[in-house]
């Protein structure tokens, strides 16, 4: 009696029970029930899974990330899906990367939003056709984007190998804002960029600018073409550089095309 009671007191390892297989008779092990319960797990937003407008999150990714792909700022994102902690994002979970009511893409066709005393449903339209590279150049909005350095080109564009331009300089040469835009982000939570800042300059355009040695702006501030906003560095670089993007919806576009000739 002694020993039984032993047994049924002692404190090891818990072992989930094994479930039972209804069809056969069987049970399955611990290992299948716990992968049977990780995958029965749904996720925030799964129910948007696959819709224009929503992203599912790879593993790896941070909300930095997501937004600068989707040519928005990770505050945004983090309001638009209620998120408390913009830190803890899931692989698998869907996020809503397009303003509430936008219009957007997907598959060839535009889904525009409701206006006051329209129809019940959204209207679709065929997309338009992709714009050629010259057409691309002429369609800055406005914004007339300068050069963010006046250091010599050292990297072209590459959409495969280097998404924007890099520029050489030494430690501290001044980096210009290419347009007038909004900090969207300021920080080295990127990695592969060191020192970033992601300037918002309208629904369309996203410019960041890389390997700082020194931010010279906040997120939220404004600022104007041609404003110092860092100096150059080699953070997260093999040697003093700028990298320089311009983003079209989230786009890497080649900047060249948007700058006046030198």
């Amino acid at each position: 009696m002694t020993a039984v009671l032993l047994v049924g007191c002692s404190s090891g390892p818990r072992v989930l029970a094994p479930v039972e297989d209804r069809v056969s008779g069987t049970r399955a092990p611990a290992s299948t029930q716990a992968a049977s319960v990780e995958a029965a797990k749904v996720l925030p937003g799964a129910e948007n899974a696959g819709k224009p407008g929503y992203y599912t999150v790879q593993r790896g990714e941070t909300l930095t990330r997501i937004g600068l792909d989707n040519g928005q700022s990770w505050r945004d994102l983090a309001r638009w899906n209620n998120l408390s902690n913009p830190d803890l994002i899931e692989a698998g979970q869907v996020l809503r990367v397009a303003p509430p009511g936008a219009a957007v893409e997907a598959q060839g066709v535009v889904v525009r939003p409701v206006t006051a005393g329209g129809d019940s449903a959204p209207t679709v339209s065929a997309a338009k056709p992709a714009t050629t590279p010259a057409a691309t150049a002429a369609a800055d909005e406005g914004l007339g984007f300068i050069w963010p350095s006046n250091g010599s080109l050292i990297g072209g564009f590459d959409e495969a190998k280097n998404k924007g331009l890099d520029f050489a300089g030494k430690a501290g040469d001044p980096v210009l804002a290419s347009a007038d835009g909004q900090v969207v982000y300021a920080g080295a939570g990127l990695r592969g960029y060191g020192n970033l800042i992601i300037l918002k300059h309208n629904n369309t355009f996203l410019t960041a600018y890389a390997h700082n040695q020194k931010l010279l702006v906040k997120e939220d501030q404004k600022v104007r073409k041609g404003e110092k906003i860092a100096e150059m560095g080699s953070t997260d670089s093999d040697r003093v550089k700028l990298h320089f993007e311009v983003r079209r919806q989230g786009k890497p576009v080649d900047p060249a095309k948007f700058l006046p000739a030198r």
